[in-house]
């Protein structure tokens, strides 16, 4: 590992003009170095779940954690609040606006459809799915290799990830005329981008191979990559439950992660096979507690706010698995030479049970197609691409002011019967719509803060009233990727040699972890694109 004393973050912020933003606010210390920096992710974990757990569990692991460094209780997710802009805010430094990704699931005008060849005559305009549907095999966790080395099939993945992405599902550059590798569909580049070019070594485990994103346009940069299928079944039967749709196997699944974790801190690589040297960055995100924020039978959270059993002992499994690697850390000489980030990429929506209202959106959908279509014969699908879970995100074929107009007035006037928590009916309004946060047309793309002529924007971003979750089903009861607190409102905490026990209330972002994650090791946090473009600050106190 290279110590970077040398490098000054006021140096840094003065380059982007970050002082005025609170780069300078306790961030510039000399002091505060280490060698490695572990990034922790727990998907859909709000700042209250925090708080909670501390005030019933202080001497938990959680609370050691806090007790040691800074606890940011007012850190937002961007916007829309999905795994992969929250993701990708704390790998770059930047918003979906600099990043160009939305969404897990979106649409680009400038890209081609997916298993286009003739390039020269097909029309721009393709769906980007960064889900499990990728997947050579979604039914088993090693995207269908057979791969063997670790429990259930899971198995050491190949060096080159996308060996288990079906490249015929990826969108087609026009440039090339060839799919375009999710790590090329990001604009920018990533911490790991900066870190391996200067010959670092670097890890990440994530939930589904797509995640080769994070590698950060310009090729691979992770040198460990591990990607285990949360969408896969348990057993390798497809008719078997999934790892995401209990939550035994969930922890069961994010075990399987933080032993990779584990084995990285130990010098091997994910597997535990080979000796690689410890990564300078590494991590991993768990999925237990979203899992147990969604699935209906765990009736995520009790009438007053508070966990309930099922999401209660998720928040317990958590704490025990971060006890785990910080005890490697310790028997590996490396706690006081490593800063942990915890985190978020998301919230999940509502905390409220009882006002979940969950609508058909695809109902929504259909009936603007149908009434755009009886005048429009030449444009009958208004609706290229939509993507709605605790917010509605559209693409829309005619960009036209006529036509944001008429989706707008649709929005607002469509009115049906939805169902609560209980599966009973319930009537919603407007198409649960947040009339005051419904951006369509170029109030969208001025939302983002782009152009409207910026390829990835969606035209149609509305903010829901609360509660209002798009499912046809009643299989799950909470969503995010929406705006609300619930959604946005996550924890983070920083704990690293030099920065101290400190609670810092004021409003950060996530997009605020990138720069301090090269800061921490020495680096220019200038060296990120996406940090450059949007003058992202390093965290107050770290």
């Amino acid at each position: 590992m290279k110590v970077r004393v040398g490098v000054a973050v006021v140096s840094a912020c003065a380059a982007v003009g970050l002082v005025a933003s609170g780069c300078s606010s306790g961030s510039a210390n000399s002091s505060g170095r280490d060698e490695h920096v572990l990034l922790l992710s727990v998907d859909g974990m709000h700042e209250s779940d925090l708080t909670d757990y501390l005030a019933a569990h202080p001497d938990s692991n959680l609370g050691k954690l806090v007790g040691q460094g800074a606890h940011y209780t007012n850190a937002q997710t961007p916007i829309p609040s999905d795994s992969f802009p929250g993701l990708m805010a704390m790998l770059t430094g930047g918003s979906p606006k600099t990043t160009g990704v939305y969404y897990d699931d979106s649409w680009a005008r400038d890209l081609l459809p997916a298993g286009t060849t003739d390039c020269a005559h097909a029309a721009k305009g393709a769906q980007v799915d960064l889900t499990e549907d990728l997947d050579k095999n979604v039914h088993r966790i090693d995207g269908g290799q057979g791969l063997a080395g670790l429990p259930d099939s899971i198995g050491r993945m190949t060096d080159d990830p996308t060996t288990v992405i079906d490249q015929a599902k990826l969108p087609v550059d026009p440039a090339g005329c060839k799919p375009l590798a999710p790590a090329d569909y990001l604009k920018v580049n990533t911490v790991f981008s900066v870190l391996h070019a200067a010959g670092d070594r670097t890890a990440w485990t994530d939930k589904h191979p797509a995640y080769q994103i994070a590698n950060g346009r310009g090729g691979r940069s992770i040198d460990d990559l591990f990607t285990p299928e949360i969408s896969s079944s348990a057993t390798d039967d497809p008719a078997a439950d999934s790892w995401d749709k209990n939550n035994t196997l969930t922890r069961r699944y994010d075990t399987y992660k933080v032993d990779s974790v584990v084995n990285e801190i130990a010098g091997k690589d994910h597997s535990g096979a080979t000796d690689a040297g410890v990564p300078v960055l590494f991590g991993m995100n768990f999925q237990t507690v979203s899992t147990a924020q969604k699935l209906p039978a765990s009736k995520g959270y009790q009438p007053d706010s508070k966990p309930g059993a099922l999401l209660s002992g998720a928040l317990d499994f958590v704490d025990q698995q971060l006890g785990r690697m910080v005890t490697a850390l310790d028997q590996a000489g490396l706690r006081d030479k490593t800063t942990i980030v915890l985190t978020a990429k998301h919230g999940q929506a509502p905390i409220k049970a009882d006002s979940l209202t969950r609508i058909d959106d695809k109902k929504i959908i259909d009936a603007i197609d149908t009434e755009w279509a009886a005048t429009h014969p030449a444009t009958p699908k208004l609706i290229a691409h939509s993507v709605d879970d605790s917010a509605l995100l559209m693409w829309l074929t005619d960009r036209s002011a006529a036509a944001a107009a008429f989706v707008k007035q649709k929005l607002l006037t469509t009115n049906g019967t939805a169902t609560d928590i209980a599966g009973n009916p319930k009537p919603y309004t407007a198409s649960g719509v947040d009339k005051d946060k419904l951006y369509v047309g170029a109030d969208a793309a001025a939302f983002f803060g782009v152009n409207f002529d910026d390829p990835r924007v969606p035209d149609v971003y509305a903010g829901v009233t609360p509660g209002t979750v798009y499912t046809a089903g009643k299989s799950k009861i909470a969503e995010h990727g929406g705006m609300t607190p619930d959604d946005r409102h996550v924890p983070l905490v920083v704990v690293g040699n030099g920065i101290g026990k400190q609670e810092q209330k004021g409003e950060v972002a996530l997009t605020q972890i990138a720069p301090t994650i090269l800061h921490r090791l020495g680096l220019d946090p200038v060296k990120l694109d996406a940090v450059a473009a949007e003058h992202t600050a390093v965290l107050p106190g770290a």
